[in-house]
């Protein structure tokens, strides 16, 4: 089990990985081994609440798939473990972002003196404009 937030557990078999070869640094080395890790998460198996699901699927954006599975790639490095570790702790960072809750707004109406302030300088801007007009000629 990989812990996520205090009260919150992945469960390691939702979780798969496979290799391929990156692009990048490594000289004749990227030819020929496979560093870059792609981390697959499974969501059905994930067996995250529904409410933080909701919202990974929402953050994951292009990295979900049409069967439920969040993708992350890691290509940074040179070396696959550095890589596998790279794309582990992206995978933590979303899921720890989808955990926290968004703070509901609650809407407020303004006040007395903030409209009485709104009508009182509409009205000063009014007249200001008003005494602007066309220069006459005074013959």
């Amino acid at each position: 089990m990989i812990r996520i937030a205090p009260n919150l557990f992945l469960d390691e078999t939702a979780l798969e990985e496979s290799f391929l070869r990156a692009s990048g640094p490594g000289g004749q080395n990227v030819n020929k081994v496979e560093t870059a890790v792609q981390l697959r998460l499974d969501l059905d198996r994930a067996a995250l609440p529904p409410a933080i699901r909701a919202r990974l699927e929402k953050l994951a954006g292009h990295r979900l798939t049409l069967s439920g599975q969040v993708i992350v790639t890691s290509q940074q490095h040179r070396t696959q473990d550095r890589n596998r570790a790279e794309a582990l702790e992206s995978m933590i960072r979303l899921i720890q972002r989808a955990a926290v809750a968004p703070i509901r707004r609650v809407p407020t109406r303004p006040t007395f003196s903030s409209k009485k302030e709104r009508l009182e300088t509409k009205a000063r801007r009014s007249s200001t404009k008003q005494t602007r007009g066309r220069v006459r000629d005074h013959d």
